[in-house]
């Protein structure tokens, strides 16, 4: 279908479906042919209206008292999000982060396989990480031509990742993953994406705070757990433990 005949999918929408589509694949592993959308909204933290108005989206309305067919769910789903094909990843700034990133399996498994690391360190750069040598990043544009890069992540300190974000776009790298805890901006004719791992940390902050502490295990509990864990002991030779690691004694 060309593109200009797609139907319009709101940006919410295209941040659920790679839910979704985690979900199904789990699902096919497990030898499931259809899903519900109910059964589908509670496993993705939604309600049901809203996994059927998204699958919508995809030309796909399931079949009353039956659902929707996994696999062709997964098809519909890999193909609006681009999953047909590999998206070759440049990754710049190579210092804990970015090796890390460089070194995860995950990224190829799923259509997005590494295919060149940049830093503008001299002293990194001819070096290697894992099966790829480090270039410097005025290669840029080179790079991205070479290997086709649709993708680029930013792995650098703060400082500095707004110039990386410029060199990337001018490299003709429209797609930006920025990792580096800083506001990027890119032109409206690029694409980009922040993961702030301190955010997310503080957002669980928030929730931490306000759950109820924990209730004190009585003196009553006490005891009989610990009476419990001495029959244990008992019955099978060993230390408590020894049972709680599954190792017992000869």
């Amino acid at each position: 279908m060309p593109d200009s005949a797609r139907r319009r999918i709101p940006e919410a929408t295209v941040a659920r479906l790679p839910v979704y589509l985690r979900i199904l694949l789990e699902l096919a592993g497990a030898k499931a042919t259809t899903i519900s959308s109910e059964q589908l909204a509670e496993l993705a933290g939604v309600n049901a209206a809203k996994v059927r108005k998204d699958l919508s989206y995809l030309g796909s309305y399931g079949t009353r008292g039956v659902g929707y067919d996994v696999e062709y769910l997964m098809f519909q789903m890999s193909r609006e999000l681009g999953l047909n094909q590999d998206w070759p990843v440049v990754i710049v700034g190579i210092g804990n982060l970015g090796a890390a990133l460089a070194n995860y399996g995950g990224f190829s498994e799923r259509g997005f396989p590494v295919a060149a690391l940049v830093d503008a360190d001299k002293s990194k750069v001819g070096t290697r990480v894992g099966a790829l040598t480090i270039r410097h990043i005025d290669e840029l544009p080179q790079v991205a031509a070479e290997l086709g890069a649709a993708i680029g992540i930013i792995a650098t300190p703060a400082v500095v990742a707004q110039e990386v974000a410029d060199r990337l776009v001018d490299a003709g790298i429209t797609s930006v993953l920025n990792f580096a805890p800083a506001i990027v901006t890119v032109p409206p004719s690029a694409s980009l994406r922040k993961v702030d791992l301190a955010v997310e940390l503080q957002i669980l902050s928030f929730y931490q705070q306000r759950r109820p502490p924990p209730a004190a295990e009585s003196g009553v509990q006490q005891r009989r757990r610990a009476r419990n864990a001495e029959r244990a002991g008992a019955k099978g030779g060993g230390s408590p433990g020894d049972l709680a690691t599954g190792v017992g004694t000869s």
